[in-house]
């Protein structure tokens, strides 16, 4: 006589595909694997899904009609089948609270179960039993994997791109369930941050090689012409030799700015917020930039209250105060005016830099704290910016428990506010 499936079998056919490198065994091992976040998901209405296999077991039910077990076999069966359902219960209440979408198809590529993490990721109120994935996500390519897995028993992995309104790119596993389980199972990541992360990563190691390039090539291109007889030329050294200088202090400003994005993203300057003196950090900044401001015969304005107080990292917000400050002062045209304003307006307090300058087009507003992005590349690299400026200034802020914010008027000037906790 053939031995009869065991309820633990049943479950392990059904675990195996949704748990990658699971061990042999599902009791403590499935459940070490839940909590470390090894498994890769699965559905509400598991339980009914496997409980209805045990109980419906064509051999279990022929052991039993048979009358060649024992009673303590059909009582040890139970006891097995019992344990089982209670391991796939502990299994399904955790699984149910897992951040991936899961659903179970039949042989066809029908969904019969889900989870309700599938809702959220898929954006959708509409009924999901019953349906095929085509109907459900308009992507042939993840139709024609979860049918390869149905007929051909090949497991896969496709990225599916959800448009507007949306816009999120998932990760989907599709596998066999495996065994004598007709259908297969789907797993859904969503992974549109990861994605963007690795987008910002490629886009910031292409911007960090082309603003180094300019610099350098300038710098190398003077030494030659300098090293190859220009060195003699009383008329055109003196001209090479202040260009590779300004060219050096530039390449050295993108370093400096490199390195401190670099230990804000690490965490390697930890700020430390405590009441201070607005008023007292202003002053110092705006007089660190008056010799600046005297050069364009600009009039630089603090209006900030002495009493003023906000939770901030002086250091910190000293920083802040002399970029946003130097960047007023570069693009404020000769004669023009800058202002330092200070209030508080509820529980916040808020600091303002405004200028008479050029100007900033709205389209270009939301994006002016990107890493390298600039509204005129040529003028900016001109003045001497490295495009870091205000993204670190952002990071500074938002370190403090704050926020930043700017406000401009082609023509007529910019304003940007800081603003923090009160102190």
């Amino acid at each position: 006589m053939n031995e009869p499936p065991q309820p633990r079998r049943i479950l392990f056919l059904l675990l195996a595909t949704l748990l990658p490198g699971l061990a042999a065994g599902v009791g403590s091992a499935a459940l070490a694997g839940v909590q470390s976040g090894v498994l890769a998901g699965t559905l509400a209405g598991i339980v009914s899904f496997v409980i209805a296999i045990v109980s419906e077991s064509e051999a279990a039910r022929a052991l039993i009609r048979s009358g060649e077990a024992a009673e303590a076999r059909q009582r040890g069966l139970s006891e097995e089948r019992d344990e089982a359902l209670l391991e796939v219960q502990t299994l399904a209440s955790a699984i149910e609270g897992m951040d991936e979408g899961m659903w179970i198809t039949d042989a066809n590529g029908v969904v019969i179960r889900h989870n309700e993490a599938l809702r959220a990721i898929l954006g959708t109120d509409q009924e999901l039993v019953g349906q095929r994935p085509l109907f459900l996500l308009r992507r042939t390519e993840l139709h024609d994997a979860v049918l390869r897995a149905c007929r051909e028993g090949v497991t896969s992995k496709v990225e599916v791109s959800m448009d507007a309104p949306r816009n999120k790119t998932l990760e989907v596993h599709i596998a066999p369930l495996g065994g004598s389980l007709p259908g297969s199972a789907a797993v859904f990541r969503d992974v549109t941050e990861r994605k963007r992360l690795e987008r910002v990563r490629q886009d910031f190691v292409a911007n960090v090689s082309h603003e180094l390039r300019t610099p350098i090539a300038a710098i190398l291109g003077y030494a030659e012409t300098l090293r190859s007889g220009a060195l003699s030329d009383a008329r055109h050294a003196p001209q090479m030799v202040e260009i590779i200088h300004r060219q050096s202090e530039r390449l050295g400003a993108l370093v400096e700015d490199l390195l401190e994005l670099s230990r804000l993203d690490a965490g390697e300057r930890p700020l430390s917020p405590a009441p201070v003196s607005l008023g007292e950090v202003a002053r110092q900044a705006s007089e660190a930039m008056e010799p600046r401001a005297a050069g364009k015969r600009l009039s630089v304005q603090l209006r900030v209250p002495d009493d003023l107080t906000a939770r901030a990292d002086p250091k910190a917000l000293e920083q802040v105060l002399l970029n946003l400050l130097d960047n007023a002062i570069k693009y404020t045209p000769e004669g023009g005016t800058v202002e330092l304003v200070g209030e508080r307006v509820g529980e916040r307090a808020e600091l303002s830099v405004r200028d008479t300058g050029l100007g900033i087009e709205a389209k270009h507003l939301p994006r002016l704290f990107e890493r390298f992005y600039r509204v005129d590349r040529g003028r900016s690299r001109e003045q001497g910016g490295t495009g870091l400026g205000l993204s670190i200034v952002r990071h500074l802020v938002h370190g403090m428990e704050g926020e930043v914010r700017v406000a401009s008027q082609l023509g007529v000037g910019s304003t940007f506010t800081v603003v923090l906790p009160v102190g």
